[in-house]
């Protein structure tokens, strides 16, 4: 068993912290100043502002993979965003991180997603390429900046700093080598202008964790959805490397038991593996880089929460399977392809007739000119749930449908 790394005593909100970790007394601050919460830390009180937002619960709704209204069981962008938060808590917990700025970043990553997973994605940055293009990433910091308003005082959710820079860059750096603030996504160029998040510098350790664990999640509930989808089989996962160790082991302890528990048993000992692996390595960068402290980390100059290069490789493997056997079969690629025409269609519909959006939306898009009022578009769009989605299109294109 590893030695944990020394820990620093919270006096003031009575929790352990790795050096390296995000100190909650330490945060940077929020863009709009407010009082402390007297009984949180400044990250769980971004943590509750995510789990409250109207853009969370939509995620409900929205498509992972599947579309999310052709099964009860399927994972949403929703019980995706909790199996991230689960992993990141785990990882972070072990690391001696900050768990709520890990929960934070791991239930917020999403937000920017808009209807229909990729498709959906891909459907509405075609649509805006004359008016600055879309970009999931760049849409969560525009949501938790601007779109949610919930306070009297400031629009957005007035997140840390610590979370935004997370959110922002938790891949990693935006600016480096030739690439220049113009280059990135419209919402991102729009917030350095009002404020600096560090985008040539790494994201902190618990925005790095929680990428891994999206990675971590989703490679291991697509194989489950799949499986129980009928895309696959538990025989074409003995071919890969990993799923075909576990499979064989879970055969040799077991012997012959009901498919249903062995998928099960996969899943776990897959999300037990990869962590495991995760945190030896991080464990392993922290003391041959000598990192001490959060700073240290972001300075770095390479990320720090990697997988060996054993594990990584069998990682791509599992990717490169999903990505020929599951998000290109032809049943998910005939839903898709309906997606996009739905986005497109509204889209379309939307810049040539804005008066049909919903009053809250209409003004401003009519009063604009036609790049604000593509954007103001595109921010109504990307909210849009899976099942608004279709039944806007249905209600606004459908002439069978009923005239009021």
């Amino acid at each position: 068993m590893k030695a944990k790394p020394p820990y620093i005593w919270d006096m003031n909100h009575a929790v352990y912290h790795a050096p390296y970790a995000c100190h909650p007394d330490a945060s940077r601050g929020r863009q709009h100043d407010e009082a402390e919460s007297r009984t949180r830390t400044p990250y769980q009180r971004d943590r509750d502002r995510i789990l409250h937002c109207g853009a969370f619960r939509r995620l409900k709704h929205k498509t992972q993979v599947f579309v999310a209204h052709v099964g009860d069981y399927y994972r949403t962008r929703l019980t995706h965003s909790l199996e991230v938060a689960q992993i990141g808590r785990s990882i972070a917990r072990e690391l001696g991180l900050d768990e709520e700025l890990t929960e934070t970043l791991s239930l917020a990553h999403d937000l920017g997603h808009t209807a229909f997973g990729h498709a959906g994605e891909d459907a509405l940055d075609a649509a805006m390429q004359n008016f600055g293009g879309f970009d999931h990433n760049a849409q969560t910091l525009r949501i938790v900046t601007k779109l949610e308003k919930r306070y009297i005082p400031f629009d957005g959710l007035n997140m840390t700093w610590e979370t935004l820079e997370g959110l922002v860059k938790h891949n990693g750096p935006l600016l480096h080598g030739d690439t220049t603030l113009d280059a990135l996504p419209f919402a991102l160029r729009e917030h350095a202008a009002v404020q600096d998040l560090g985008l040539d510098t790494w994201p902190s350790l618990e925005a790095q964790v929680a990428a891994l664990s999206d990675d971590i999640a989703y490679n291991n509930h697509d194989i489950d959805d799949s499986l129980r989808a009928g895309l696959i089989t538990l025989d074409d996962l003995r071919q890969l490397p990993l799923t075909g160790e576990i499979l064989e082991a879970i055969d040799k302890t077991h012997g012959k038991i009901d498919e249903k528990l062995v998928r099960h048993e996969l899943v776990r000992e897959m999300i037990s593996l990869m962590i495991a692996d995760l945190v030896a390595v991080v464990h392993a960068g922290l003391k041959q880089d000598k990192i001490e402290s959060a700073d240290d980390v972001r300075q770095l100059g390479r990320a720090l929460a990697v997988f060996s290069p054993e594990m990584e490789a069998k990682h791509r493997a599992i990717k490169t399977f999903l990505h020929a056997r599951v998000y290109r079969h032809h049943t998910v690629n005939g839903s898709m392809s309906k997606a996009r025409r739905i986005m497109l269609d509204l889209f379309e519909l939307y810049l040539a007739e804005p008066e049909v959006l919903p009053e809250d939306w209409r003004g401003a898009a009519l009063d604009g000119d036609t790049t604000q009022a593509a954007r103001i578009i595109c921010d109504y769009m990307a909210g849009m749930t899976d099942r608004f989605a279709m039944e806007e299109h249905r209600r606004l294109f459908d002439i069978s449908d009923t005239m009021i």
